[in-house]
């Protein structure tokens, strides 16, 4: 009896320990993503108020460069503020460790996928400056759409790389706290690091 005792509040605490961890990820992930979405929404604010008046200030490329960053950060700063509203609602003790740790991974791979996605955008603008050079109508907006989604591009790589990085930081600490952590049929251990 007292072994069966002994096994099952050992148990509780292994169990609440591994809950803890995974509320504790949960959140150390969330935080990223949401000091993530909060560097894209700043970012999307300023280029939405200095493009606004470039757009109405400037002629020719400049004029479109402008114009392109107004519009193409309107779209950032939606998605910055539907993340943080996501980011908002989510409530970790209703949620599995294998719901956390799946979204986890989901959003790293998002970031990972972004960054390839960021080169395209920079190919795309080059392509566009290139461009603009044979087009007799269209070299101004070509020329400045180009400049602007390179710049674009450009910043987002750099961002998604970082998150990608930094919640990839976080997997791999969590997985190394999982690892002190074991419950085996007929054996419960958890190492305590010193």
């Amino acid at each position: 009896m007292k072994k069966l005792l002994f096994t099952l509040t050992l148990s509780f605490f292994v169990i609440d320990a591994w809950s803890q961890t995974v509320q504790d990820f949960h959140l150390t992930s969330s935080g990223t993503n949401r000091t993530g979405m909060y560097i894209l929404g700043g970012w999307a604010i300023s280029n939405i108020l200095t493009g606004a008046y470039g757009w109405t200030s400037q002629s020719g490329s400049k004029k479109h460069f402008y114009q392109m960053n107004t519009m193409w950060n309107v779209v950032n700063l939606s998605i910055a503020g539907f993340a943080l509203y996501q980011i908002g609602q989510a409530d970790p003790s209703m949620m599995s460790a294998d719901r956390i740790i799946g979204e986890h991974q989901r959003f790293e791979k998002l970031f990972l996928i972004n960054a390839g996605l960021d080169i395209l955008y920079m190919g795309a603008g080059g392509w566009m400056i290139h461009h603009s050079n044979k087009s007799s109508k269209r070299a101004d907006l070509l020329k400045g759409y180009g400049q602007s989604i390179i710049l674009q591009g450009a910043f987002l790589f750099v961002f998604d790389l970082a998150l990608y990085f930094i919640q990839a930081n976080n997997r791999l600490r969590f997985a190394a706290v999982l690892d002190t952590i074991s419950l085996l049929p007929g054996e419960i251990k958890m190492t305590i690091p010193l």
